[in-house]
């Protein structure tokens, strides 16, 4: 922005609520213009999040903390060969490739189902996936507390969340939970949403879905999102009950949501409303 004593830049009266978001609020103007600063930031932005869509998924800055935590990796594929596929052809992000299916399969055949199966993506964010294993270590370790069977982390490349189906229903797992990266916005190029799925089936739609988005450190914290999904996860097993059925009751614990403050632009913990539904990505 242009600085606040330029002769040319006109303040605007909304200048003091821009400590409470990082949109695009209250940028001044210089004549009937945009300051040349405002513009220049929104064309830095938006070369950031077209970067962020043709990043490269880093599987082993994923793998490795997991790793050190105990928790085992397996890498899988989808049908989509490349990322110029990825985006033209959504369909082949839903549908794991030959190989993955046939490991799937024979996985399922030898091992006991799971209560929970977890995924992580590139998605349409892989700078996301930074934010993965901070989110994945503490969620694992309450829910394993709680006696759940949590099995293998599953690393895909160029998935879409459809494909979480597929690995659940082949592993008979009785929820499915695939972090990756959300479309990036102006500002936001790293934002995780985790989207978790109640009993998937082969015919589960984006109603049977529910979403914690916005995870990383300026949105939900890792560790408040873990907090936050366990809970869910928890009461969906418990209710019997999943997507639009399922409501966040949780009361507001202290310290379980971060006080109000730049940047943090959307607490699940603070709302009464159906958990938001998973736009299939």
């Amino acid at each position: 922005m242009d600085p606040p004593d330029s002769p040319l830049a006109h303040p605007d009266p909304w200048t003091h609520l821009r400590q409470f978001t990082v949109a695009r609020i209250a940028i001044g103007r210089t004549g009937g213009s945009q300051p040349t600063a405002a513009i220049l930031n929104f064309r830095h932005s938006h070369a950031i999040a077209r970067d962020a869509v043709h990043a490269v998924f880093d599987t082993a800055a994923v793998s490795g903390p997991l790793h050190d935590a105990g928790i085992s990796t397996e890498l899988l594929g989808t049908n989509a060969p490349d990322r110029r596929s990825y985006l033209l052809r959504p369909d082949l992000g839903r549908e794991l490739d030959f190989v993955s299916y046939e490991k799937l399969t024979e996985l399922g055949k030898k091992s006991e189902s799971w209560d929970l199966v977890i995924i992580v993506s590139d998605g349409l964010a892989a700078a996301a996936t930074r934010h993965a294993a901070a989110t994945i270590v503490p969620l694992i370790a309450e829910l394993k507390e709680a006696g759940w069977r949590v099995g293998t982390v599953f690393l895909i490349p160029l998935a879409r969340v459809k494909v979480q189906d597929s690995i659940g229903v082949l592993l008979k797992a009785r929820m499915t939970l695939m972090l990756l990266g959300e479309r990036p916005g102006l500002g936001t190029p790293d934002s995780l949403g985790a989207y978790f799925t109640a009993g998937p089936t082969l015919t589960s739609t984006d109603a049977d879905r529910n979403c914690v988005s916005n995870i990383r450190p300026e949105g939900i914290p890792p560790a408040q999102a873990a907090a936050k999904l366990a809970w869910l996860l928890k009461e969906s097993a418990r209710l019997g009950l999943g997507g639009v059925h399922l409501k966040d009751n949780q009361p507001v614990i202290h310290g379980m949501v971060a006080d109000p403050q730049p940047n943090h632009r959307f607490f699940v913990a603070h709302t009464q409303s159906p958990i938001l539904n998973a736009r299939t990505n």
